[in-house]
């Protein structure tokens, strides 16, 4: 095969016919790669697509968006109450402290004890209960902010101590 253009060129005609050869190869196995990637995708697209139509699929769709708004709403519902639950909790005695002692020698066994009971702002009361051989009395005394404005026993002042630094002492 002879060629005025390409003799003056410098260029065999053997070499031209197989780059084209090459080239063709190369645009084959690149159109395989994307006819599998088509088949790939087609297969997805039938499972997305099975038993639905255009209507189906939207109604699909907007009953998702229902679901994400009823979901909203509830999750801001259950904010407000686990808020509401929080400021309750604030307002419990939530902090104890409990010394048992001997309030007499000639009584033992630790029947007798100092109970503190306070809120997260260290409010509230220390219940003592005295136990002696002739009865048992209870004392109860009012704390605010983690002062009484009645003097306090050994026990009770321990007591105290312990229910103020309740979550401290749990660490």
């Amino acid at each position: 095969m002879q060629s005025n253009i390409l003799n003056s060129l410098g260029i065999d005609p053997g070499f031209l016919v197989i780059a084209m050869m090459g080239i063709m190869i190369f645009v084959l196995l690149y159109m395989v790669r994307v006819s599998m990637k088509l088949t790939r995708f087609f297969k997805r697209y039938k499972i997305f697509m099975r038993g639905k139509d255009a209507v189906s699929l939207e109604m699909a769709f907007a009953q998702r968006f229902a679901d994400v708004d009823r979901i909203e709403e509830i999750t801001k519902m259950h904010t407000n109450e686990i808020r509401r639950i929080k400021e309750i909790q604030g307002r419990t005695a939530n902090k104890i402290g409990i010394v048992k002692y001997d309030a007499f020698p000639d009584v033992g066994g630790r029947l007798s004890f100092a109970l503190a009971m306070l809120d997260e702002s260290d409010s509230g009361f220390v219940l003592n209960a005295i136990h002696g051989r002739e009865g048992c009395y209870t004392y109860i005394k009012e704390i605010v902010k983690g002062e009484s404005y009645v003097v306090l026993g050994q026990e009770e002042k321990e007591a105290l101590r312990q229910a103020v630094n309740y979550f401290n002492d749990m660490n």
